[in-house]
């Protein structure tokens, strides 16, 4: 028998969390699925959101995937292209790409079609990442306009602040001045932004983690949201023990007993995806009930407090996170974010969806 540790992908969550969005917007969606569609299966994702306007992800080799397995929505390269050689891919398979560098620009006169390429011209309103200076959009707005391989212009910025507090209200203001001379399609809102800002909604949204139903935001739970979790990771008690008071648990022996304890031990590591610097008391749910880790994740392995559980034995189930125990508080409780922990699980834990 293989190691009992699954993922489970709930596909019609999924869709519920896209008809979340679109009762949320009167914008066309772009769904992104970017890495893999945050952990969940780029392909099976896409068929569950196939009734989002379109796809935007980073990687020309899955966005030709995409289109070879017959979707025919938009599908934007949200980093664009990286070099002049992928130009003619795209032109294949009418792949969009975002423009943020006039390098890129250059490259354009790769293109092998005419007024074939949808370009997503990004503004740098405060993000300082990727995209154009406000004082850089004229003369790069010339150029597109001007160019014969590009067909369509939609102009978007990306929101540094829009599940904090601070909020986006000034990125909002610049990107509406420094546009306001041309009469094209925008795109501006994340997750955050589309269910907290309907002012940035405009002509695009590109939610990401809301469709996976995980919440962007600290103090809301996905549950206040309408959202429903899609990814559950589940395993077993492999093997029971008694500690003594004293005893260290794991590696480095960062957990001592204070009392006698009885332990379990699970199959679920950092090796599957699940954060290694998840402290003790990190909360596990074991038979329905909930307890805690104990002492430093291993690679394969991990520690739960069973004492206060006596009829737990060998075999019994443990939600990792999943109905009743969110992986944002397991995120939180790890000091990281609920995206870090769906990007993270690893090839090697068999999905099951449903």
């Amino acid at each position: 028998m293989s190691r009992p540790i699954q993922a489970h992908i709930n596909l019609d969550a999924l869709q519920h969390n896209l008809h979340r969005a679109r009762r949320l917007s009167s914008a066309r969606i772009m769904a992104v699925i970017k890495a893999d569609a945050y952990g969940h299966g780029l392909l099976r994702s896409a068929e569950a959101l196939c009734d989002a306007e379109g796809f935007a992800l980073l990687d020309l080799t899955d966005a030709v995937s995409l289109r070879e397995a017959g979707f025919k929505q938009t599908i934007l390269l949200l980093e664009g292209f990286f070099a002049a050689a992928e130009l003619p891919l795209m032109a294949e398979y009418e792949i969009a790409s975002v423009i943020h560098s006039p390098h890129q620009i250059d490259m354009l006169d790769a293109y092998p079609r005419r007024a074939a390429l949808d370009v997503w011209l990004k503004i740098n309103t405060g993000m300082n990442r990727l995209g154009f200076a406000p004082h850089e959009l004229p003369a790069a707005m010339e150029k597109l306009q001007a160019h014969s391989a590009v067909r369509d212009i939609t102009l978007m910025t990306h929101f540094s602040h829009a599940d904090e507090a601070t909020g986006i209200a000034a990125q909002l203001e610049k990107f509406n001045q420094i546009t306001a001379a041309y009469r094209l399609p925008r795109s501006l809102a994340n997750s955050a932004a589309l269910l907290r800002y309907p002012a940035s909604h405009a002509d695009w949204v590109r939610p990401g983690i809301m469709l996976y139903g995980a919440s962007p935001f600290p103090e809301t739970s996905a549950q206040q949201l309408g959202l429903q979790s899609v990814m559950s990771l589940h395993s077993k008690i492999i093997a029971v023990r008694e500690l003594n008071k004293g005893e260290s648990i794991s590696y480095g022996g960062l957990f001592s007993a204070a009392h006698p304890m009885r332990v379990g031990v699970v199959a679920c590591g950092y090796a599957d995806g699940y954060p290694r610097h998840a402290p003790s008391g990190t909360p596990i749910l074991v038979a329905g009930q909930r307890t805690r880790i104990l002492g430093r994740i291993t690679m394969d392995m991990l520690c739960v407090d069973l004492t206060a559980l006596p009829a737990v034995e060998v075999g019994s189930h443990v939600t990792l996170w999943g109905a009743g125990l969110p992986v944002e508080e397991i995120a939180h409780a790890a000091g990281t974010i609920s995206y870090d922990l769906l990007c993270a699980i690893t090839k090697r834990v068999p999905v099951v969806t449903r």
